[in-house]
């Protein structure tokens, strides 16, 4: 048998953040549908948050319309009349078209109802982006600030980096901020670091093949910031002292006699000793003192370290209201074309593999960490608003963009596609969407299991 822990306060903040989220992206999205259909004067028959196959946790009809939450949490939909959708309601378009009908519509009328579910979720990422940078302005790391250099993890030992090495340059480009490190390693086919070593400068190549199993990890295991390991307040509730006694601005330098002088070296010394008891060298003010502590299962001695706040200093920028959307409206066309070129990197790299960048709503979920924050909350909202934008504007059937897609033709030729064309289409779509979700939720059981 097999088990498996869960921190289940964490998973609850997940989930919870997953749903609100989503909640609010599917709802703006759908609303986009709904709001122009009704200026056109269509009739619209439902407006569901979430899929409801048969049964809805609620419903209730105002007017000529059904509003609804159903049950799946993957996606939603506007059913409006006379339009061939996802409820491949056949026997309805079989009858005469009536005024109050999709199909009845001018093209251009179509193509903005199809449209304008995207159009509010790009247009809902650049607010909250100019809203983030309003209300808790911009943080960088600049990379001259790092006095103690990188912690170099694993995957960064294994590749030749080292503790405090100092990163300068990535494929021969400056790196000015240590936050713009993750996606610049990610956003490239190959890799190549300048970093600077005991006062040296050392390039670091990335041999055929690692830089895959790094975008696998999500660059988990690589590096960090590396600071002093120095105690900022004591857990009585797991602090077990079997000699002596941590005290605040400790700084702890060794761990039963290995050198541990920084934050990360602690780390990986206190793993090999859980449920053991440990001597700590310790630098307090002036002196050095021994201090004997009774480890816990999970490897900890029961103080909170200070943080590298303290240590090093961040780039703070503010932004005026006024200021801050000319600078969200920047920071959202960015991420979209860094969204853009990482899809493009998927079909054209060999270090770039579809089934390592691809998650179901466990992976989504994940992103938004396990305790509230709430500017993390809305910069992952703003950053899936856009990707939920660029996804359903792709010429697929049975997403927006494909509807789209069969409207420009019509508009241009002046032949509208066949209901039996577009019904085939509409099935082709859906299957090719089921499909893709199958595989990705299959690839996240995988992942969990693994």
């Amino acid at each position: 048998m097999v088990l498996l822990a869960f921190n289940w306060s964490a998973l609850g903040a997940n989930v919870g953040q997953f749903i609100l989220s989503f909640s609010i992206l599917i709802a703006l999205h759908e609303f986009g549908h709904f709001i122009t259909a009704k200026w056109f004067g269509c009739r619209v028959e439902k407006f569901y948050l979430f899929f409801n196959p048969w049964f809805s946790l609620w419903k209730k009809k105002i007017g000529e319309t059904e509003y609804g939450i159903g049950w799946v949490p993957l996606g939603g939909y506007v059913k409006i009349s006379g339009m061939i959708d996802e409820s491949m309601d056949k026997e309805a378009m079989k009858q005469p078209a009536q005024p109050w009908e999709f199909r009845s519509k001018p093209a251009w009328q179509r193509l903005i109802i199809m449209l304008a579910g995207v159009i509010i979720n790009f247009v809902l990422a650049l607010i909250i982006f100019a809203m983030i940078l309003f209300v808790w302005g911009e943080e960088k790391l600049p990379v001259a600030n790092m006095k103690y250099g990188i912690a170099a993890d694993s995957m960064a030992l294994k590749v030749g980096l080292r503790d405090g090495d100092i990163i300068t340059k990535v494929n021969g480009q400056e790196l000015k901020y240590f936050d713009e490190l993750p996606k610049r390693l990610l956003l490239s086919e190959k890799n190549a670091l300048n970093v600077t070593r005991d006062g040296k400068d050392t390039v670091i190549n990335f041999p055929p093949g690692f830089l895959k199993e790094l975008t696998r990890n999500q660059l988990k295991n690589f590096v960090s910031v590396r600071f002093p390991n120095v105690v900022d307040s004591v857990d009585g509730s797991i602090a077990k002292f079997t000699s002596g006694q941590l005290q605040k601005g400790d700084r702890v330098v060794g761990v039963n006699g290995t050198p541990a002088l920084y934050y990360n070296d602690f780390a990986k010394q206190v793993k090999k000793y859980k449920n053991q008891t440990v001597n700590l060298t310790v630098l307090r003010n002036t002196d050095t003192v021994q201090v004997g502590a009774k480890l816990n299962d999970a490897g900890q001695v029961g103080y909170i370290t200070r943080s590298a706040l303290k240590f090093i200093t961040f780039e703070k920028k503010e932004y005026g209201f006024l200021e801050s959307i000319p600078a969200g409206i920047k920071y959202g066309v960015n991420r979209l074309l860094e969204y853009i070129e990482g899809i493009k990197l998927l079909f054209t790299s060999k270090e770039h593999a579809v089934s390592d960048n691809l998650g179901s709503v466990i992976s989504i979920g994940k992103t938004f960490g396990g305790s509230w924050d709430w500017e993390r909350f809305w910069t992952m909202t703003g950053l899936f608003s856009i990707i939920l934008a660029f996804m359903n504007v792709l010429p697929i059937p049975a997403l927006d963009g494909g509807h789209a897609l069969f409207t420009l033709y019509e508009m241009i030729t002046g032949r509208k596609p066949g209901d039996k064309f577009m019904e085939y289409a509409q099935m082709v779509g859906m299957v090719l969407l089921l499909g893709l979700m199958a595989y990705a939720l299959g690839l996240d059981i995988f992942r969990l299991f693994k």
